[in-house]
């Protein structure tokens, strides 16, 4: 209609929506006229689905509106369409046939067309191409193709080896070399001397060599089995109608299992339920229903099958479409980003059904026995009782949201850790850090004057383009990079070229304005292109794609970007007082390639010119997601802020400067939402959050002691203790700074307090392993390891403040409990294994006294 008649934008759209309306008006008419009740009943069916999916138009309704909060803008047909195929989440084609995983070791398939991605160009009025689509996309080997593609994303390859074995390959050439590397790495694999992800550099490392067999039908069908409808469907129904043991999301370990509370079944299948540490007894979410609903539910289904099999066939099926169905058609990955249970609700609400009819099952079944008016009371209270009373009080602590406002007050104290009205612009990682900042400033209306940019988001054309708009009371993103150069299929990558053998000298060793590199990276000019490169050559171009040949490249990877200082003094970016510290530039290199978010995150820095405050909400430790300026940053709460003072990093993990007297005054004002209280429920990822709250104020208190603050100090750990408790947040070895604060500011008793509780955490762990058999000490062999080092680490904080009588004393007591595993010690398992989510660069062990038993050891501590 638009491209070929030449109507206007959405002519098309209006003029299917009366056909499909007057098809509907006289299909209806038609058939009822003639009397064709079949034919009559279809049109109407099909005309209340389109009812149905009339929702729908409110998406490109909303979109048209230009509200704030737009994501990926369906505002027309094209667009909408784009939504629905969820094409910003690619992944595999079809759940029926397609590549399997074992392609990321395959060489390279025939080259094949992308997808044309039309957009519309007001000057023509018309829809335009904009991607170059002819042969940009490398299909995958035939050998690696097949039906069933169950384990199909190369990105996971690790995972789906370590639960269901590693790919076999043959060698395509023989020498006696490769046949002895390849004996070393199956042998090495085989006795767990080679991890998976060292056995998969193998396999691209001598790609050349051999030849990597795809996974078998057999293989995807068992994974589907097993995984896909065992781990994640059958676990999550078993949730519902059975029990949970917690809340931690599960990865083929203990965590995220069904419980049913009878401790014989419980047992087989998690080991020993008795003497279970306290953290892990009195978890919220640790429900158990007995089996009651399930049983009652299949009650339903027999019930139903003996007295109306046809209706029985309808809720079958409608059972198995919101279930079983939806992960065939979906697909899912080892392991997901979190547990997805909340997507089979449907079939659950249908299980439901059918324990409805279950009590009527009983009541048709002892009807022979007692009178109605007997029976029909009886059951329906014993039932009432036995599911729905039980489920209410196990579940009510966990599924109670009313005075938790955690999320609220996490997003509240993000912003408040912003400069106040200067046009501040935050950069945010993914969902969790991003939409509850969304939420308050949409619907709280707090601090609108930040500018929230989501990174993840970052890559699309359509984020970009509302970035660049005014947003609340914040200003749009300071940007020179227009639309024609950052939309869909262009830019999406750059990458590094070495033009030096096309100059007198070496670029590629110059370092670059990041004006004049911003400026590079937006031209259209030959020289910016691969294909300019590929002609100084001599190169065939027709032999590279088009795509290929209209890559954008960069000459150098040496950038400086240079430091306003007047600007920045007067944003407020620097005190005064620091104004001696700040540099006259900062040098960043590159890597080979990067992605839109990184240049458009470049372009902000280039054109903002030290104007308004940049911040990083830390969600990623990528150098990426900093933008390769780690060493020039300034903790303010929680955000870190870019500031010209360069500031030496101690470990990987403490970045920045803190100044403070601003950071006292931001964390004192936070509104901490109720998590300090026993009586909310403290879900995981409340629990997550806590780890950058703790780590924030832990270095806050320490430079606070440093300066000789002692009772801003003591503020702080009081906040710290106050607001996250111990035996709610979890994470135990985030407290140990706060055990030794409590020492340097002279509150020993405090300090032996918070030491206690976390003693008697970690030894109610230890002695819940000593009970269990000695085949599930060994199963368990890292977790054991991993809480006697964290054990010992407290003990060493002790020892580190000179608090000798106290360490000796606690010392002997942790040495009952190395003897209690003595049999790890002489197998040197404890030499051996390392320490599961240990990090080198947190651990500071100090050695225990001569008091400690000989076998002792002092490693990194662990979670």
């Amino acid at each position: 209609f638009i491209n070929n008649i030449g109507l206007p934008f959405n002519s098309g759209s209006l003029i299917m929506g009366l056909l499909f309306i007057a098809a509907f008006y006289f299909g209806l008419r038609y058939t009822r006229k003639n009397d064709f009740r079949i034919a009559n009943t279809f049109v109407l069916c099909l005309m209340f689905l389109f009812f149905g999916f009339s929702s729908w138009l409110m998406l490109p309704i909303r979109a048209n509106a230009n509200v704030i909060i737009n994501e990926n803008n369906p505002s027309d047909a094209r667009s909408l369409l784009a939504y629905y195929n969820r094409e910003q989440y690619p992944g595999v084609d079809s759940p029926v046939y397609g590549a399997y995983y074992s392609d990321l070791f395959a060489p390279a398939g025939q080259e094949m067309d992308d997808k044309p991605k039309y957009e519309r160009d007001e000057k023509s009025g018309k829809y335009i191409i904009v991607n170059y689509y002819k042969n940009a996309l490398q299909d995958s080997h035939e050998k690696h193709k097949g039906i069933l593609p169950r384990m199909w994303s190369g990105q996971h390859a690790e995972n789906y080896m370590k639960f269901f074995g590693p790919l076999d390959f043959k060698m395509t050439q023989s020498n006696d070399e490769l046949r002895e590397a390849v004996n070393q790495v199956k042998s090495g694999y085989a006795n767990g001397e080679i991890d998976t992800e060292q056995y998969i550099s193998f396999l691209k490392r001598f790609d050349e060599y051999i030849e990597v067999q795809p996974p078998t039908v057999w293989d995807n069908i068992k994974y589907m089995l097993e995984f896909q409808f065992g781990y994640m469907y059958w676990r999550y129904f078993m949730w519902n109608f059975t029990g949970k043991n917690n809340d931690v999301q599960g990865r083929y370990d203990e965590n995220g299992n069904w419980l049913s509370g009878i401790g014989v079944i419980d047992e087989i299948r998690l080991g020993s339920q008795n003497n279970l540490p306290s953290d892990i007894k009195n978890n919220k979410a640790r429900n158990t229903y007995f089996f009651l609903p399930l049983i009652l539910g299949i009650i339903g289904i027999l019930f139903q099958v003996s007295k109306n099999p046809k209706q029985f066939w309808v809720l079958l099926v409608f059972f198995l479409f919101t279930g079983i169905a939806i992960q065939f058609y979906t697909n899912p990955y080892i392991f997901q980003p979190r547990e997805r249970d909340y997507s089979l609700v449907g079939s659950f609400y249908v299980f439901a059904l059918w324990i409805g009819l279950g009590v009527y099952g009983l009541f048709d079944e002892f009807k022979k026995w007692l009178t109605p008016k007997i029976l029909a009371p009886a059951v329906t209270i014993i039932c009432l009782l036995a599911v729905p009373t039980v489920m209410a009080v196990q579940n009510w602590d966990d599924h109670d949201r009313s005075n938790r406002f955690t999320a609220r007050s996490s997003a509240k104290s993000y912003l408040d850790s912003c400069q106040k009205d200067v046009g501040a612009i935050l950069f945010t990682i993914g969902d969790n850090d991003t939409f509850p900042l969304w939420y308050v400033q949409e619907i709280e209306n707090y601090r609108t004057d930040v500018r929230i940019v989501c990174t993840s988001l970052f890559e699309t054309d359509w984020y970009v383009d509302q970035m660049k708009r005014k947003a609340y009371t914040s200003e749009a993103i300071p940007s020179q990079i227009t639309h024609d150069k950052y939309r869909w299929g262009s830019r999406d990558v750059l990458y590094f070229q070495n033009v030096d053998p096309l100059f007198s000298r070496e670029v590629s060793k110059s370092r670059w304005d990041i004006k004049a590199f911003i400026d590079w990276i937006d031209s259209d000019k030959p020289q910016t292109k691969f294909k300019f490169f590929l002609e100084q050559q001599e190169v065939d171009v027709n032999e590279y794609p088009e795509n290929t040949q209209n890559l954008v490249y960069y000459p150098t990877q040496k950038i400086r970007i240079p430091v306003n200082k007047e600007n920045a003094l007067a944003s407020g970016l620097v005190k005064e007082k620091d104004t001696a510290l700040m540099v006259d530039y900062i040098d960043i290199d590159l890597p080979g390639a990067i992605t839109k978010k990184s240049m458009m995150m470049l372009d902000i820095i280039a054109n903002n010119d030290w104007k308004r405050p940049i911040y990083f909400s830390g969600g990623s430790f990528d150098d990426a997601e900093f933008i390769w300026m780690k060493d020039y940053l300034q903790l303010d709460g929680l955000a870190y802020k870019l500031v010209p003072i360069k500031t030496e990093r101690n470990n990987s993990f403490d970045m920045g400067r803190i100044d403070t007297d601003i950071m006292y005054d931001i964390v004192t004002q936070w509104d901490w939402g109720n998590s300090g209280s026993p009586d909310v429920y403290h879900d995981p990822q409340t629990r997550v959050q806590g780890i950058s709250y703790r780590s924030n104020l832990a270095r806050l208190m320490t430079q606070l002691i440093e300066e000789n603050k002692i009772d801003k100090a003591k503020d702080i750990i009081n906040l710290a203790m106050e607001h996250m408790p111990v035996e709610h947040f979890g994470y135990y070895h985030f407290v140990l700074p706060f055990i030794d604060g409590y020492y340097k500011v002279g509150e020993t008793n405090q300090a032996h307090e918070l030491y206690n509780t976390m003693k008697k955490l970690y030894q109610e762990r230890l002695e819940y392993y000593d009970g269990v058999p000695l085949d599930q000490q060994y199963d368990k062999i890292d977790d054991i390891i991993t809480d006697m080092e964290s054990y010992r680490r407290v003990i060493d904080v002790l020892i580190e403040n000179n608090d000798r009588e106290m360490a000796e004393k606690e010392t002997l007591i942790f040495n009952e409990y190395i003897d209690k595993f003595s049999h790890f010690y002489k197998d040197d398992i404890l030499e051996e294994e390392p320490v599961i989510g240990s990090n080198p660069d947190m651990s500071d062990s100090v050695e225990l006294d001569s008091t400690t038993t000989q076998d002792s050891v002092s490693t990194p501590m662990g979670n």
